[in-house]
């Protein structure tokens, strides 16, 4: 897993690109945008939650900092960490 803990500046704002059903979890930083990958199937937003989950563990913080801004049923979702 990538370690993201120089982005997990308050009020940071994280674009992050999802692929779910992946074979496995990752994150990685590509060109400026977090790509997370999952195993989760994208139903009632447990591909989300488990997102939010896999970056709050490589930003290093709870994950009850992160709020999705926008994205909840794009591939593409913002982040912001409080």
């Amino acid at each position: 897993m990538t370690d993201l803990t120089h982005l997990a500046v308050p009020g940071a704002e994280i674009p992050v690109r999802v692929t779910p059903k992946a074979s496995r979890n990752a994150v990685a930083l590509e060109n400026g945008v977090v790509k997370v990958l999952v195993t989760t199937v994208p139903e009632d937003g447990k591909a989300t939650a488990e997102v939010q989950k896999a970056l709050a563990k490589a930003l290093g913080v709870a994950k009850s900092r992160l709020t999705l801004v926008r994205g909840a049923r794009s591939r593409d979702k913002l982040f912001r960490l409080d």
